[in-house]
């Protein structure tokens, strides 16, 4: 019955960010349900997994805000704000109801989001917090898995059509929580901490899947086809450029830290 005081939290600020990102994230489930529903529909094996996918993301949520409100992790009145201002504005995929983009982008957010909490649990100096996120992390990957294997599967039948998709959104991409209030400021707290980072982003995520996907060795692509293959290239290697300046900087700024000791400089 006591309020929430700042010194209750034995978290850091940064894991506190991160997990309010990551729980708020997992929140916005209703619009998600719905967007994947309208692009993949509901028939057969597709209503089978949209179900269970979404179960399985709800109990992720469920689990995040049970250790937070049970250990008094972070102030729950603000948690609550954020959550309604989050769920107020909902979630709207830009690809509308296009399958193969929307399939090509859970592959990549599932793996950011596996990576993201992953790394949350590292860094929160709490056993019981890295075992609840190591579990999160490994649903998380197995959607994912589901998810790249249907690409997989599809670029057999429609190189083109799955090039171009791929395309679109390893250049847009974006995590879905970037409605979150103030999410660019813990972004940008979470990277300095190595939690999620640019550097993360293309080399456990957009290159492997590339490469699991075998895309720069695909043959028989139109003109079209390889046109959309140039632009995710010229994304890699632009990126390569941009984790070099970042990471130039960030050690310039605060040293070769460990994600740890960020928290006092940030």
């Amino acid at each position: 019955g006591d309020a929430w005081e700042a010194k209750d939290s034995r978290l850091t600020d940064v894991a506190q960010n991160s997990l309010v990102l990551n729980l708020l994230t997992e929140d916005n489930l209703p619009s998600y349900h719905t967007e994947i529903t309208l692009s993949m529909g509901q028939d057969g094996a597709w209503g089978n997994w949209i179900h269970r996918w979404t179960a399985e993301e709800a109990r992720h949520g469920i689990v995040l805000r049970d250790y937070l409100m049970a250990t008094r992790g972070v102030d729950p009145i603000e948690l609550e704000d954020l959550r309604m201002a989050h769920m107020s504005v909902g979630y709207q995929t830009p690809y509308e109801d296009d399958m193969l983009h929307t399939v090509a982008y859970v592959t990549f957010q599932e793996l950011a989001t596996r990576i993201s909490h992953r790394n949350t649990g590292r860094i929160s100096d709490d056993p019981i917090c890295e075992s609840m996120l190591t579990r999160v992390a490994m649903d998380e990957n197995l959607h994912m898995l589901f998810y790249r294997n249907l690409i997989g599967a599809a670029i057999e039948l429609e190189p083109d059509a799955v090039i171009e998709a791929i395309s679109d959104v390893v250049v847009n991409f974006a995590m879905p929580g970037y409605g979150i209030p103030g999410f660019g400021r813990k972004s940008v707290q979470i990277a300095l901490a190595g939690i999620y980072d640019l550097e993360l982003h293309l080399n456990e995520v957009v290159s492997p899947i590339l490469r699991a996907w075998g895309v720069f060795e695909l043959s028989g692509l139109s003109g079209e086809g390889e046109r959309h293959r140039a632009r995710i290239a010229a994304l890699v290697d632009r990126t390569s450029l941009e984790v070099a300046r970042f990471t130039e900087k960030r050690e310039a700024h605060f040293g070769r830290l460990t994600a740890r000791d960020y928290e006092d400089d940030i």
